[in-house]
């Protein structure tokens, strides 16, 4: 699993052919995706570290509080390009990504799994073609990755 965290004054998603639009306000913007090794015990760590993480700044200016600290909102958009493959060529490929019938139910879970923190979170929608607005704020942007959370097991 891999989660861009992006710190936001707002953002909003538009779902083109469906003309719906989720937005929030000051919170976090999450692109999110899934590979082939991913699990819910995994997707559920992620989650927590996502809520919890420490990148909001306090009144002294340093980054010490999470989005829960600031009664901030997430924005999760599902992105399968996080596991292009770029290294032959110049035309990406997905084998990396999981399939779509399961990370469709992997995003679902990981969206159960923030909401569980009492967090108030807007999606996007799986496998639909979205416009996606981020103003970024910082720019504070964090990498989380599977391969870190296994790593860290061994």
């Amino acid at each position: 699993m891999r989660a861009i965290v992006q710190v936001v004054e707002r953002s909003s998603v538009l779902i083109s052919e469906k003309n719906i639009k989720n937005e929030i306000g000051k919170g976090l913007n999450v692109l999110v995706g899934f590979n082939h090794d991913d699990n819910k015990d995994i997707v559920a760590k992620i989650a927590q570290k996502i809520v919890n993480l420490r990148i909001f700044t306090d009144d002294a200016g340093k980054m010490n509080l999470s989005v829960k600290d600031i009664n901030g909102q997430i924005l999760s958009i599902s992105q399968f390009t996080l596991y292009a493959d770029t290294k032959k060529g110049n035309r990406p490929g997905f084998s990396d990504a999981m399939d779509p019938s399961l990370a469709t139910k992997m995003y679902d879970y990981f969206n159960e799994c923030l909401k569980s923190h009492d967090i108030e979170v807007a999606v996007g929608e799986f496998q639909s073609d979205m416009i996606v607005e981020i103003i970024n704020v910082g720019p504070t942007t964090i990498i989380l990755d599977s391969d870190y959370i296994n790593a860290t097991k061994k």
